[in-house]
Parts: C-alpha cells; sequence; structure tokens
C-alpha cells in the first residue's frame, strides 16, 4: 500500500511539472559514462520519470544550459551554486550529508600555534599557509571573509595584490603566475628537490589541507587556513608522515570572529564560515520534489554493498567523484530552496566579497558634490587620485542638495555621496541607499561617534530620574543640534514622555520644562521659556544667540548652564563633562570641577557614574558613512578610499592635497569632516538602520511623529534647516554636532 502510495504521489507531480524526463548535464566525458549507467540502472528498476544525461563538458556549460532549458539538473559545489544563483536564479534542491557528525557542511577554519599572541584582528603581517589558489577553505572564505569584514582592503579589485599586501610571506598554490605577487608562493617548499615549488598539485609539500598545516606545524607560516578536521587527522599519532609524527593538537587553536581564541574541537563556535556541501541545482520554476523522489529511490537502490550501480563510488569510471562526491552518504531535500539559504550567511558574505573582479569594475566613479566648495575640493580629489593610479577614477557631479544627489544615486546617474546622520536615514528609507565606507574621528576610537547624554549633578537628597523632568529647568547646546535637541526632545517625545499634541515641538518642550536655554530660539513665534535661562555675553546681549556670544551655547554652555544652577539638567555628549572638569577647563567657572560631582541619567530609569556613557545614554550619534546604491560594489570603494588616505589622509602629507582639510577651499566639511581622522570599512553596519542604530532612528522618528506629518506650514515656521532637508517633516533633524 505504502509503494502504491508513493508511485501516486510522483505520478501526480509528474504530471502537474509535465516532466516527462529530467535531463542531467555532465560536466566531463567519464561524468557521462556513470550518468549513462545510473540511467540503466534507475530504468531496469522502474524508477520514473526517465533519467537522460546530456555533454554540458562544464559546470558553466550545463548551468547556461538549465537555464535556457536545453538541460534539467547538475550537481555543483558551493563556490559555482553562489554563481549559479546569482548569475541564472538557479535553485539547489538535493543535497548531499557526508557523515552524521557534520551532515551538509564543513568549516573552513583559521588554525594557529598555541604559543603564539595571534588573533583575528592582528593577521595584518604575519605569514599565511593555504590549501590554494581559489580553493574554497584555504582562499574562498579567508580572503572573503577578511576583505567583507574590512580587514583586508582591495583597491581596483585586485584580490592577489590585497593579499600580498596584507600577509608579510604566504604560501599559495597555484598563485605561480605571472600576474600574481612573488611573496604568494614566498614560503612554498617545492618537492624534495626543491622543485615543482607553488604548484598546485602534491609536488609541492605544502599543498592542499595537509600541506597548509605542515606549512603552519614547519613554522613557514605563522597561521593556516583549512578546514576543521584537518588538525585531528594530522595530530595525536593518527598521521604516519614523519613531519606530523609527534604533532599534538592541543599546541594548535583556532581564532574566531569574534577576536577570541579556541580548543581545535570548537569548530562548530569558531570558524570564518561554515562550507555547505554540494546539491543538484534546477531552474527557480522547477519543484525539486519530483528530483528528490527519483534521486531517493535511487539512493535505497544503490547505495549498498551488492548494488550493481553504485551512486556514490566513482572508481568503477577510472575517476573520483563523479554526479556526487565519492563522500556522500545520503542525499537529501532541500526545504528553502533558494541558493542564499543554501549557502548561509557566512559563506554568502564571503562570495559576495570575492565578486570584487577587476574585470567587472567601472573604469570611473561618480561622485555627488552639493556646493561650489565641494565642486572644487573634489576636482582636486579626482586629480590627486589618478596621479597615484588610484581606481577607480573619480568623477565629480554637482547637485543642488544632498537629496537630489539621493535621487541620482537612486536612478543610477551618480554612484556616491557623504552623509550624515539624518540624511543617512532619508537615503536609506526613501531612496535605499546603503553605507560603504565610513568616517572615524579618533584614532583610538573604534566606534565612530559619540553618545548623546543627560547630565545632573549628583545630589543624593534630589537624585531624579529621566521619568521625573517634567518641570525640570533644561540647559542645550542649541536649537536643531543632535545631542542638545534632535535627540534628547526626539526619544522623550517617542517615549510618550514629552506629548507634542498640536504638533508644535517647540511649544511641546516649553510646555514640559519649566524654563530652558535653547540658544537660536529667541524669534517670532518661539515661546519664551526657551530662552528665559540663556544669559548672554559679559553685558547681558546677545541672550540666546547661536554662538560663543551666549555663554550658555554649545557644550560647555549647556555645561556651564548646568554648574552654575541655571538648570537642573544639560543635554550633551559623552566627552563635555571630562572637557570641563579635573582642572582640564582652566575657565574661572570651570576651575575647581570635579567629573565626580556629577552623574547621567539612564533611559532605564536608573543613575550612573559620567565614566558609564557607553551603557547609559540616550543614542549613539552615528559617523558620517558614503552611502551608494546597493548595485555599487563597497569593496572596491573601500578599497579606493582606503588606499587614498595612505597619500592623502595625513594633514602633513606632502602629496598636495588632504582628504580631512578644507581650508584650501575656504569652506568646512567638504565630502569629508575636517575632524575625521580615517575612512573605515562597514564591517558589519551593512544597512541604514544598522548604521545610525535603532536609539538613533528613535530620536529621528520621534522629531517626525506619523500623526503631525501633515503640519508642513507648522514645521518650516519653527525650522533652522529648511533650505538643507528638503523634507519638512524632517526639517528639525539636520544636526548641526
Amino acid at each position: 500500500m505504502k509503494s502504491s502510495r508513493n508511485v501516486f504521489c510522483l505520478l501526480f507531480f509528474h504530471a502537474a511539472l509535465a516532466l516527462e524526463r529530467i535531463r542531467w548535464c555532465t560536466v566531463s566525458e567519464k561524468e557521462l559514462s556513470k550518468c549513462n549507467g545510473m540511467s540503466k540502472a534507475f530504468s531496469e528498476a522502474g524508477i520514473l520519470p526517465p533519467l537522460e544525461c546530456t555533454a554540458g563538458g562544464s559546470a558553466a556549460n550545463c548551468t547556461q544550459m538549465i537555464k535556457d532549458d536545453l538541460a534539467d539538473a547538475v550537481t555543483l559545489d558551493s563556490r559555482l551554486i553562489f554563481q549559479a544563483g546569482r548569475e541564472h536564479g538557479l535553485k539547489p534542491v538535493v543535497g548531499e550529508v557526508y557523515d552524521q557528525e557534520i551532515g551538509t557542511a564543513y568549516y573552513a577554519v583559521a588554525v594557529v600555534k598555541k604559543s603564539s599572541n595571534i588573533t583575528i584582528n592582528s593577521l595584518k603581517g604575519v605569514r599565511s599557509c593555504h590549501t590554494g589558489i581559489n580553493r574554497t577553505a584555504g582562499w574562498d572564505v579567508p580572503v572573503g571573509y577578511l576583505t567583507d569584514t574590512g580587514h583586508l582592503a582591495a583597491m581596483g579589485c585586485d584580490l592577489p595584490k590585497a593579499v600580498s599586501e596584507y600577509f608579510n610571506a604566504s604560501c599559495i598554490p597555484g598563485a605561480n603566475g605571472v600576474n600574481y605577487p612573488k611573496s604568494l608562493c614566498q614560503l612554498c617548499k617545492g618537492d624534495s628537490e626543491g622543485q615543482n615549488k607553488c604548484e598546485q598539485n602534491y609536488q609541492e609539500q605544502y599543498y592542499d589541507y595537509s600541506g597548509a598545516f605542515r606549512c603552519l606545524a614547519e613554522n613557514a607560516g605563522e597561521v593556516a587556513f583549512v578546514k576543521h578536521s584537518t588538525v585531528s587527522e594530522y595530530t595525536d599519532g593518527r598521521s604516519l608522515s614523519s613531519w606530523a609524527r609527534w604533532l599534538r593538537s592541543q599546541d594548535f587553536q583556532l581564532l574566531c570572529r569574534d577576536g577570541r581564541r579556541a580548543d581545535v574541537t570548537e569548530w562548530r563556535s569558531c570558524h570564518l564560515a561554515r562550507v555547505p556541501a554540494q546539491a543538484v541545482v534546477v531552474r527557480p520554476d522547477t519543484d525539486g520534489t519530483v528530483l528528490f523522489q527519483l534521486l531517493n529511490q535511487g539512493q535505497q537502490r544503490f547505495n549498498g554493498v551488492g548494488a550493481k550501480f553504485q551512486m556514490f563510488d566513482s572508481a568503477v569510471y577510472g575517476a573520483q567523484n563523479l554526479l556526487f562526491r565519492d563522500a556522500t552518504t545520503e542525499l537529501v531535500a532541500i526545504t528553502a530552496q533558494n541558493y542564499q539559504a543554501w549557502l548561509g550567511d557566512e559563506y554568502l558574505r564571503a562570495m559576495q566579497a570575492l565578486s570584487c573582479n577587476p574585470n567587472t569594475m567601472p573604469e570611473s566613479l561618480n561622485w555627488c558634490v552639493v556646493s561650489t566648495e565641494e565642486i572644487w575640493k573634489c576636482g582636486e580629489m579626482a586629480v590627486a587620485f589618478r596621479k597615484k593610479n588610484l581606481k577607480p577614477a573619480i568623477q565629480c557631479i554637482s547637485a543642488k542638495t544632498k537629496e537630489e544627489c539621493m535621487e541620482l544615486i537612486q536612478k543610477k546617474e551618480s554612484d556616491a555621496v557623504v552623509l550624515g546622520g539624518a540624511d543617512i536615514y532619508t537615503a536609506g528609507k526613501t531612496y535605499g541607499l546603503v553605507p560603504a565606507a565610513g568616517e572615524s574621528y579618533s584614532a583610538n576610537d573604534s566606534s565612530n561617534a559619540y553618545y548623546a547624554v543627560v547630565l545632573v549633578k549628583r545630589n543624593p537628597s534630589n537624585a531624579f530620574t529621566i521619568s521625573d523632568l517634567r518641570g525640570k529647568k533644561s540647559c542645550h547646546t542649541g536649537l536643531g543640534r543632535n545631542a542638545g535637541w534632535n535627540i534628547p526632545i526626539g526619544i522623550l517625545i517617542k517615549r510618550g514622555i514629552i506629548k507634542n499634541r498640536d504638533c508644535n515641538i517647540p511649544q511641546a518642550v516649553s510646555e514640559f520644562f519649566s524654563a530652558s536655554c535653547v540658544p537660536s530660539a529667541e524669534q517670532d513665534n518661539y515661546p519664551a521659556k526657551l530662552c528665559q535661562l540663556c544669559i548672554g555675553d559679559e553685558s547681558g546681549n546677545n541672550k540666546c544667540s547661536a554662538s560663543s556670544q551666549e555663554r550658555y551655547y554649545s557644550y560647555s554652555g549647556a555645561f556651564r548652564c548646568l554648574v552654575e544652577d541655571s538648570g537642573d539638567v544639560a543635554f550633551v555628549k559623552h566627552s563635555t563633562v571630562f572637557e570641563n572638569t579635573d582642572g582640564r577647563n582652566t575657565a574661572s567657572w570651570a576651575q575647581k570641577l570635579k567629573s565626580s560631582d556629577f552623574q547621567l541619567l539612564c533611559p532605564n530609569g536608573a543613575r550612573a557614574e559620567v565614566t558609564q556613557f557607553a551603557n547609559c545614554h540616550l543614542a549613539q550619534v552615528p559617523a558620517q558613512a558614503v552611502m551608494v546604491h546597493p548595485d555599487v560594489n563597497v569593496f572596491a570603494l573601500y578599497g579606493l578610499l582606503d588606499r587614498a588616505q595612505v597619500y592623502f589622509g595625513n594633514s602633513s602629507n606632502g602629496n598636495g592635497f588632504k582628504m580631512f582639510d578644507s581650508s584650501t577651499f575656504q569652506g568646512k566639511d567638504l565630502i569629508f569632516k575636517d575632524s575625521a581622522v580615517q575612512i573605515v570599512p562597514v564591517e558589519e553596519r551593512r544597512t541604514y538602520a544598522e548604521w545610525l542604530g535603532s536609539e538613533y532612528i528613535d530620536s529621528l522618528e520621534g522629531m517626525q511623529t506619523p500623526q503631525c506629518s501633515g503640519a508642513g506650514k507648522k514645521i518650516t515656521q519653527y525650522s533652522l534647516m529648511a533650505t538643507i532637508l528638503p523634507l519638512l517633516v524632517l526639517c528639525q533633524i539636520q544636526g548641526l554636532d
């Protein structure tokens, strides 16, 4: 009864898809021979639908034939699955299983000696051992991972050159052609007579998994890129080879993605990428159920001792791994039939980084700028880059506003623009742009940003919290500034602490606090309470102006407002208290201040010491980012800027152009911020939301609550930024901090 039900199901799917046969594409003559043997065996066993074999000659030909409906199926490895999925939309439907421990995958790992102090973050400058050029565990995964995470920057998408500059020396068997840098073969050993050095075969003693590990064991290299089982296979007496006889697995460790090191047995949690098994791929409109049922019946009949045909053995045909890998123990149906899910995030990201191909890279990159001064600087930058032969070349595109740049990039009429916080939000949410690189403002600051905090005096008798701010007196750096206005007010509105009932944010703030100093708020239609605490200059003039003439203006001014008890709370950035206390500010009002006399108010209702800003803040203010269309190769762009800053990043460089200095062009913060010290990779923050962070986005969205989206006129009259940010609901978001 069970077999008849299976036949019915098979016939049902067969009829539904009108598949009268399955045409299997083979990549070699020997594979065609085995395929014909499998077809005959299936036919004699009554396994349907009929299997026909067709000669493709190569995997690339087969994927094209399947796309063109000249064939139906082919087995591919992980690298080819990526290419077939991305280029032809093919999907994996049946996967191979190799053993019960790891199933349909193995793991690519980085191995070091336990005695070394190397981590994944300190690989630059070490000596490296690889299984071979374009091999999965030895090249694709480590080079893809290092490129994807920004450790390795490939100017012009020249990955071999980038690798040669990243590692001190390497052995990468097969990288011995005229187009490869010599250092990629420098550590290779050759055969016993020193011949055949760096050949991609076993004449090179450092070839393959065993060879790369031997390269490490013999101290030729300091890190080996192999698979998870390599160390156990060649240590603890498991190998009879003289070089491996006395090796102990406990003398080696794995490098983890998060910077840790782990024992070699912990490869499940400490690896560079999980590498998926081979899989059978088909066209996207083909239901893989028919194919799996065919192969499943086949493996039940022809995967055991005594069967006249062996699906997972190729010895009879004088080769290995024909149709399926000989190590396959079982074929399984793939549930999520798309190549991204089968490959997995770690491997997919590595392969996407490897797709940075010099042959497909555009000759030029169109950079969007928005002012006469920026056009001037951009032109000089393009000339400077060209003189150093940096690629791709820069071409400058002019637009009237940042948002016009976003539109041009969305339409692929431009490629890149540097944007700040609120503009990044608009670029990502409205125009679909993504970050390709970011700025860093301190050589020792890996966060590339600062924190907006709520600062108060330490007062045990009146230790109010963030929930008790109503009726307090507030000190702000200035209207429209990030740390002093946009973020605190946006978050307080978002959390419902400040009620913005009439879509009039200044009025809502004036009703929430009993009095404030918000420099720049003294103008028509602004509530007088927003300037009530301001003191102006020494003569009492220029009260509430957005300049140093108002003594409570900017970070130090807002802090002074708190210090002198004009206000109860100051909205500043995390470094403000340290810059103005403990003798660092010699002004009379700050001379005797101690940082320990102040505390932070945390969003969770607690108080914290001022040193705990990383865990007690309103939001982390993001750095500027280079935003691009998703189709722009971010690795090529970062590779260009990373190389450029070697020549032009230092303000005292002698190359005639300074990336982070606008004074020559009679402006400030042109293209890049003048305070930037470095261009950094985006790493894991690949979308606008990941770059900005949820806290900062909350503050933006608090300033543009949905019910107020139609209140354009009311918002416009309070905005100082309308000419910069055309979206009226974003008028008060564009920060000056």
